[in-house]
């Protein structure tokens, strides 16, 4: 990819160029930490619609998709909030009453899944879940892997270890990797060119974005070059993975980006109440959604008070005295 600033743009644009109706993507974070909500938030306002989601660990982002009905299918490890959702609401909802098509692996199989479409190997083998349920029950009849090539034929392959009994593993399991059109992630820190620096846990955020065909990025940090080239072991991901760049502060709001920000316990508070049904949900999307025009929008609906109480502690990278409850 050529070292331009060509692909520094408005979120606006990076969604309208990227993600398109039944995409297959994917989004960096994990359960509270550091979702790309401001990317969220706009492809719901565009009105997006039957994606393939693809979700290691996700919470806020994967919730709010699927309740604004973005969602067609989704391969998922786990989808919640901690103390505010256990298990994502919208997610729950939509798979029990069957309008979601699922199809769930562990968090140690997405990762792996992730890793082999960085690779570029079709699969990547595993003792992992050998004995459990996942070895047998799918989620994606025939008839749905037949109508989509991007799918996989099977789930998942167990077969004989072909080095026989080395290593005391008769069987390995074959996970398919994963390819998406498009991921999309947040990070603390990203340099005009596109170099990456992600502070605290990564997650499997690595693995995502290079295993996508495109990759969008928001940051709270938009810096020279020179910066990041400081240090340069503290950069996870080359310039040349990066396909859109958004300046974006308070970009995963209202779920928490380390040493910047922590999450808002009085928004996903009000947001557990809003998701309880899908005429209230509506309420919420009409308030938080579609009643600002974008992400600053919302910060200022939120207010500066309930923002100042989530700054994070410069020595703990969490805020401090927060009432968490």
């Amino acid at each position: 990819m050529e070292i331009t600033q060509d692909k520094i743009m408005s979120l606006k644009e990076a969604i309208k160029r990227f993600v398109t109706d039944g995409c297959h993507i994917s989004f960096g974070g994990f359960t509270l930490n550091r979702n790309p909500m401001a990317a969220v938030y706009e492809i719901i306002r565009q009105g997006i619609k039957n994606l393939h989601l693809y979700a290691h660990s996700n919470g806020q982002a994967v919730d709010e998709l699927i309740g604004a009905g973005c969602v067609d299918r989704i391969e998922i490890a786990y989808g919640g909030t901690g103390r505010f959702a256990p298990t994502c609401i919208c997610f729950k909802r939509a798979i029990q009453e069957g309008s979601l098509q699922f199809e769930d692996y562990s968090n140690y199989h997405m990762t792996l899944r992730f890793l082999a479409g960085a690779m570029g190997v079709p699969f990547l083998p595993t003792r992992s879940s050998l004995g459990t349920d996942i070895i047998e029950k799918w989620g994606f009849s025939k008839d749905v892997r037949e109508k989509d090539p991007r799918i996989p034929n099977e789930k998942l392959k167990v077969i004989d270890n072909p080095f026989g009994t080395w290593a005391d593993t008769p069987k390995v399991v074959l996970l398919p990797a994963i390819n998406t059109d498009v991921t999309i992630i947040h990070v603390q820190k990203a340099d005009i060119q596109g170099t990456l620096r992600i502070k605290g846990l990564t997650f499997a955020d690595v693995e995502q974005a290079k295993s996508a065909k495109h990759l969008i990025v928001t940051c709270e940090d938009l810096v020279e070059k020179m910066e990041l080239r400081d240090d340069p072991d503290q950069n996870q991901i080359p310039f040349f993975n990066v396909d859109a760049l958004v300046h974006m502060p308070n970009g995963a709001y209202p779920t928490a980006c380390f040493r910047y920000y922590d999450y808002d316990p009085v928004y996903l508070n009000e947001y557990r109440e809003y998701a309880k049904s899908d005429e209230l949900f509506k309420e919420y999307l009409d308030k938080f959604v579609f009643g600002v025009e974008d992400h600053k929008g919302l910060i200022e609906l939120v207010g500066e008070d309930r923002i100042r109480k989530i700054k994070a502690d410069p020595r703990t990278g969490y805020a401090s005295n927060l009432e968490r409850r």
